[in-house]
């Protein structure tokens, strides 16, 4: 039996340019056809790795570099300290390239004297921290005389957390690819969105008295935006990566987190931009992941602006319908409902974060908090994957 974790949330996010284009601009989409605000999965993904940081140990994670070779490098000096420089290096290419990564010089630039020689993979290579050790052990061991099968074998378990979330493709040694077990969406703004452009000026604190002028100005492009982000776990794979149920509930627990928490840090200096989202849904399901984007095919537009009356002291906050996120909730829920019961649908569990009061949400999923959800879903993963056992 398949098993799957589906993520939704609603995120409101201020003035910000967190994912750029080639052209500087916050990146879009035209989606049910209006122009969307959308920030790609890739820069979310990384940003969730690095959440992944606070929470897990370096021994549960990888390293994805050009730069390989210096990283086994290293560990292989860490154990035998007379191996060193070239003699650790020559090692490391050979352990690599034993594997069937292709391996290639790079030299320097006349431009830049200070520039040394060093050797790099052909593209991003992304190794547990176990299995950059396993490397060095075994060039250490082989003394430059590797097996390929035992290579090869070194890179085909010891999969780290994140690399069996996020997986691996080598296109010089496909054997050794790691499939994802995760697919993360591109955040989609709810509504229609709109460009804007800040015009800055910054002051030179060392001009002149006679000169009122500034010394720099400019332009940078920003938009705000109500974001519908949508991702899945495949349980069952996400254990085959593993090899280990407690280690994909501990996958699957950081992945909640991080979902929730982690945001892209692009251009976050200038707009102090960080949000966390208004609403998130959590449903565990054993058919297949749903992604329920089609709630904002039809863009959400607020309704007229309301006067918001001032609240009486021991009162309950004032909601107001007009807001986007609110209507960008509300149409998200009615989404999953009509899914539900139209494809007879209905998750196994769900469960709802929300710092928006949504009516009727009792029978349709659980109310929790971030920790509550976290540690319900590592326990629904353990439970489900040690059953099968």
């Amino acid at each position: 039996m398949s098993l799957f974790i589906d993520f939704h949330a609603i995120q409101a996010v201020p003035p910000s340019n967190i994912n750029r284009d080639e052209d500087g601009s916050p990146k879009s989409t035209v989606f049910g056809g209006t122009r969307r605000a959308r920030v790609s999965s890739q820069a979310w993904k990384r940003a969730m790795r690095h959440d992944f940081d606070s929470h897990l140990d370096q021994t549960e994670l990888g390293v994805r570099t050009l730069r390989m070779i210096d990283q086994i490098a290293a560990r292989i000096t860490d154990r035998d300290p007379s191996i060193v420089g070239e003699a650790a290096e020559k090692l490391a290419v050979d352990v690599l390239t034993a594997s069937g990564i292709k391996v290639e010089k790079v030299k320097p630039r006349k431009s830049d004297p200070d520039q040394t020689e060093y050797s790099k993979t052909g593209a991003l290579l992304f190794l547990s921290n176990p299995q950059i050790d396993a490397l060095a052990d075994l060039a250490v061991r082989s003394e430059g005389k590797v097996e390929k099968k035992e290579a090869k074998a070194v890179l085909n378990r010891g999969n780290s957390i994140d690399l069996a979330l996020f997986g691996r493709m080598v296109a010089d040694a496909p054997d050794v690819n790691v499939d994802a077990a995760a697919q993360v969406a591109h955040a989609i703004g709810t509504h229609t969105v709109v460009p804007e452009f800040d015009y800055f000026t910054a002051v030179d604190d060392k001009q002149s008295e006679d000169n009122a002028g500034a010394g720099m100005i400019g332009t940078v492009e920003f938009n705000t935006a109500t974001l519908y982000r949508y991702a899945t776990v495949n349980v069952s794979l996400l254990q085959e990566n593993l090899g280990s149920a407690d280690a994909s509930a501990r996958g699957v627990e950081a992945f909640a987190r991080a979902f929730i928490r982690s945001m892209p840090t692009g251009k976050r200096n200038t707009f102090a931009n960080k949000t966390l989202p208004s609403f998130v849904l959590a449903t565990v399901r054993t058919d297949e992941p749903i992604n329920f984007a089609a709630a904002f095919e039809e863009a959400v537009e607020p309704v007229q602006a309301q006067h918001r009356p001032a609240r009486a002291a021991g009162t309950d906050p004032v909601k107001l319908e007009g807001s986007l996120t609110q209507r960008s909730i509300t149409a998200l829920v009615d989404e999953a409902q009509r899914v539900y019961e139209s494809f007879d649908a209905a998750p196994e569990s769900a469960y709802v974060l929300s710092t928006k009061y949504v009516d009727g949400l009792d029978d349709f999923a659980q109310a929790v908090s971030i920790s509550e959800l976290v540690s319900a879903l590592g326990d629904k993963v353990r439970d489900q994957l040690d059953s099968r056992q």
